[in-house]
């Protein structure tokens, strides 16, 4: 065996390589933690679509009260869960290529420390600093995104109100005062 045999079979047999290859895996686990998170919010946002469909449609059938304040506050819901759903969407793409940074970093760290020198040890380095620049884009975009739900609840929270009014109104009727 060579010597420079013996030092690649060293370097590669080395504990360096997978302690080095530690940090990036742990952000790789908080990557997918994020984007499983993320896909739940996404499919409510589907279910909540899909409930607004089915009163759309009994809307439309004319089997629900008050369609004209219904279809005003669906507009305004739907729009809300549109941009969520592109918010989300941007957030998984901005998930996904800082998981794609985060395995590049990690397996550059490998390469670097059983091929590489110091010369070279900044690009693992710059990896991951670009997979953390994807993670923090995705976590602002999510932030933006909660914001577009809170507005949801409210809205919904609105709609009920009008609705319980409209109720009391119909089981109640004001009474005209004696005079």
């Amino acid at each position: 065996m060579t010597l420079p045999d013996k030092e690649i079979l060293e370097a590669l047999s080395s504990s360096r390589i997978l302690t080095s290859m530690i940090t990036p895996a742990v952000l790789i686990s908080a990557c997918g933690t994020l984007i499983f998170s993320t896909s739940a919010r996404l499919g409510r946002i589907f279910d909540r679509v899909n409930v607004m469909k089915g009163e759309v449609e009994a809307i439309v059938t004319g089997s629900i009260s008050h369609p004209e304040k219904r279809m005003e506050h669906l507009r305004g819901q739907i729009e809300l869960q549109r941009r969520r759903a592109t918010l989300i969407q941007k957030a998984m793409v901005s998930l996904y290529s800082a998981t794609l940074c985060f395995v590049a970093a990690s397996l550059a760290i490998a390469v670097n420390v059983a091929y590489g020198s110091n010369a070279t040890a900044w690009i693992p380095t710059l990896i991951a600093l670009t997979g953390g620049l994807f993670l923090f884009a995705a976590s602002s975009l999510l932030l933006y995104e909660s914001r577009f739900n809170l507005r949801f609840v409210y809205r919904s929270i609105d709609f009920i109100e009008f609705l319980e009014s409209k109720a009391v109104e119909k089981n109640c009727p004001t009474q005209v005062p004696k005079t």
